[in-house]
């Protein structure tokens, strides 16, 4: 099994407030917005969310979150290169990093495990 398809993409920013007004004059509407810089962002007609998280210690990056139905039997054609292998995550997920022929990051995303259950805080 390889991936479900692009579920959202992860946009990091140097100002939050200005990168989310930008989103929502594209259409989009704010699903969750956490106490600290970060949220998801949908758009009523569907389609992939975007998730913005605010980021002032390194380089600024955007990637692809693609949808994994079970990590555990997540089997691509061709191995990945993994940056980070399937992790939970305090959002209650498994997260994988995997780089694309040129370096760019594509984060996999599966449910957690049923006996790996994390809070229920969702990304950054």
């Amino acid at each position: 099994m390889a991936t479900e398809g692009i579920e959202g993409f992860l946009v990091e920013t140097r100002n939050y407030g200005a990168t989310a007004a930008f989103w929502k004059s594209l259409g989009f509407r704010s699903v969750l917005e956490t106490e600290h810089g970060s949220g998801h962002w949908a758009h009523p007609s569907g389609g992939p969310y975007v998730f913005i998280v605010e980021q002032q210690d390194r380089e600024l990056t955007t990637y692809p979150v693609l949808k994994v139905a079970d990590s555990a039997a997540f089997a691509p054609e061709r191995e990945p290169d993994f940056a980070q292998p399937f992790t939970p995550t305090h959002w209650g997920v498994d997260q994988a990093l995997v780089r694309d022929p040129d370096g760019r990051i594509v984060a996999l995303e599966a449910p957690l495990p049923e006996d790996r259950q994390a809070d229920g805080h969702h990304h950054g």
